[in-house]
């Protein structure tokens, strides 16, 4: 089972994108609660360069209290990450966790039930851009 799934845009800008999934994350009831600039932080701890690449930590706060409740735990799996990098021939990849291969770890019923409807929210996430 794959862990994640993905998208290849082309005719964007690295920023346009960002703009762009942060939008559409939006329309699902996801905020970004934190945002990881990968690029900067290799740079400025290993000196080394990369293309762009950032993490969103996205969060739906419906989905996240459900799963609290049937799982207190779970935090330690949260928020949802989204990657958005540039590739190699200048296009911009955008990919989503999939909570429910994520999730597996968890043997919890009710929980594998949140993780298929974030799940299916992420995936429109991707479909949509």
């Amino acid at each position: 089972m794959e862990y994640y799934f993905s998208k290849r845009l082309s005719d964007t800008t690295f920023e346009q994108a960002l703009e762009k999934v942060a939008e559409v994350l939006k329309t699902r009831g996801f905020g970004i609660l934190t945002e990881i600039d990968v690029q900067a932080t290799m740079k400025k701890k290993l000196d080394k360069d990369m293309k762009a690449y950032k993490i969103l930590g996205a969060c739906n706060p419906v989905f996240a209290y459900q799963a609290l409740q049937v799982e207190n735990k779970i935090g330690t799996m949260l928020p949802c990450n989204v990657i958005v990098r540039e590739m190699e021939d200048g296009s911009i990849e955008v990919a989503a966790v999939d909570p429910v291969a994520s999730m597996q770890a968890v043997d919890n019923t009710a929980l594998a039930n949140i993780a298929g409807e974030v799940q299916h929210q992420l995936k429109s996430v991707i479909d949509q851009l």
